[in-house]
């Protein structure tokens, strides 16, 4: 009797449990749809808008190193003859704020492991301006390198206005696969960058790049990606460093703006470029803000230079200095100068009457010294690209970063009231991850002392993917034109 009762209660329990088991998956269901209403997806935004383009800076979300190290220097003198001015800081002031080089290669995390710039864009309902759905986008600037066999598109043989720090095959680099790799961003396809299309696509227009030597590289990767088209008459004038080209065919004009400083400065000794420059940080500089009112493209950056000994005034008034011997002044950090600048800059923009063009702010380019600082032996030596989790933003960089992010949306604000567009080309996270790519000791002669230079970029080599961006940021900007 009893083992009868027994059978008879396990069937019944028995018939309980697909009862059971339906109600557990229907409250899983139920759960994911909640998390997938509130939690959408990290990948999608609306190119180029910065208020929906903004990355998490939280510790989270980018690893910095506990205890960055830099090897201390207080020799200037090998600055402009090295890296065409744009040495990294060498002065113990400067040191203070940046590391000996701006990455150093990591063990590998484990796939938990954050990355070091998160670009996690929430999604809104909205339409964008080209009137396609907001998942039509995704963000170009997260994503790795992969093998593409068909590259490069032009060499040192087809393109001569490639300078000599960065002609890396005329100096003989004995490895060549740095040249064999594109940008694949994550959620889309990133088309290479095709001249033809190009110079239709910029007809009747104008390109002003403003910024330091590194500026100038991307600029000769442009004239160098469009010389398997056709060459630029030059109609640069005496002995100005801001150059200028015009494709007459097309009625398109590219200019470069020499401003390392973004804002007025001045050598305190007119014969030694090593010497502290004194940095007017709420005054213009007026060699490029009186000049370019009529392009209509600005791609605008900075970086290297604000290592350098520096003094800086407000309202003409003396107020600190980096790196500096001079007694009874504050001595600021390179960050201060740094936001003051962008801020100065955008704000310029901001303020030209007739300016209606759009304005890029290229994110600032690690260097990638290992074994020592720039003057203390330091080199780039690897061939391959990283893996997106085998390096780190060192805490400066993070720094740099962030200011240019933040005066980039203060100035995309303030120029909405007038019309004006402000946009990101980010090329951090991508140039983060090639080491490989800079002329080291392969920019000069064997019999040349020079230091190795691992801050501008072979040509050509990866920084052509920064022309990739900027050909598919103007075809945004110019469907857009279209539907207004």
């Amino acid at each position: 009797m009893k083992r009868q009762a027994g059978e008879l209660s396990l069937q019944l329990k028995l018939r309980r449990i697909p009862k059971v088991a339906t109600f557990l998956i229907a409250i899983t269901v139920l759960l994911s749809l909640v998390i997938s209403v509130y939690s959408p997806p990290s990948f999608w935004y609306k190119l180029g808008e910065i208020s929906e383009a903004t990355p998490s800076l939280e510790e989270s979300t980018i690893r910095r190193p506990k205890d960055p190290e830099w090897p201390e220097s207080n020799d200037t003198t090998k600055s402009k003859e090295i890296l065409g001015g744009d040495e990294p800081g060498s002065h113990k002031a400067a040191q203070e704020t940046a590391a000996a080089g701006s990455t150093r290669s990591s063990s590998i995390p484990s796939p938990s492991s954050p990355a070091q710039i998160d670009h996690s864009y929430n999604r809104t309902n909205s339409q964008n301006p080209t009137g396609t759905t907001q998942e039509n986008y995704c963000d170009l600037f997260s994503g790795e390198w992969v093998p593409n066999p068909e590259a490069p598109y032009y060499t040192n043989a087809t393109c001569y206005r490639i300078q000599d720090h960065q002609n890396c095959l005329k100096y003989a680099r004995p490895d060549t696969g740095f040249l064999k790799w594109r940008w694949k961003p994550d959620g889309c396809v990133l088309p290479i960058f095709d001249p033809n299309h190009f110079l239709e696509l910029v007809r009747g227009k104008s390109i002003a790049f403003i910024g330091d030597s590194v500026a100038r590289n991307h600029m000769q990767s442009l004239i160098c990606l469009l010389s398997r088209v056709l060459d630029p008459l030059d109609v640069s004038t005496g002995n100005d460093e801001n150059q200028h080209w015009v494709y007459k065919d097309y009625n398109f004009n590219i200019s470069i703006f020499s401003a390392p400083y973004l804002v007025r400065s001045e050598k305190t000794d007119p014969n030694d470029v090593t010497r502290p420059f004194n940095l007017y940080l709420d005054e213009f500089d007026e060699d490029w803000t009186t000049k370019v009112e009529g392009y209509d493209y600005i791609v605008i950056s900075a970086g290297q230079w604000f290592f350098r000994p520096t003094i800086f005034y407000e309202n003409r008034t003396l107020i600190g200095c980096l790196a500096c011997q001079l007694d009874n002044v504050a001595r600021l950090r390179m960050n201060f100068s740094y936001e003051r600048a962008f801020r100065t800059a955008f704000r310029a923009i901001n303020s030209l009457a007739n300016f209606k063009g759009v304005t890029f702010l290229r994110t600032i380019t690690p260097s990638h010294f290992e074994g020592g600082s720039w003057d203390k032996g330091g080199d780039c030596v690897r061939t391959m690209p990283y893996k997106r989790n085998e390096a780190v933003l060192e805490d400066y960089m993070v720094e740099m970063y962030e200011i240019q992010r933040r005066e980039l949306r203060i100035a995309q604000e303030e120029g909405s009231k007038r019309g004006l567009k402000f946009r990101l080309l980010d090329a951090t996270q991508p140039m983060l991850l090639r080491p490989d790519g800079h002329p080291s000791k392969y920019g000069h002669w064997p019999n040349e002392k020079m230091a190795n230079d691992c801050v501008h970029w072979c040509l050509p080599g990866p920084i052509d993917t920064w022309n990739d961006f900027l050909q598919e940021l103007i075809e945004r900007e110019e469907a857009r034109k279209s539907l207004v």
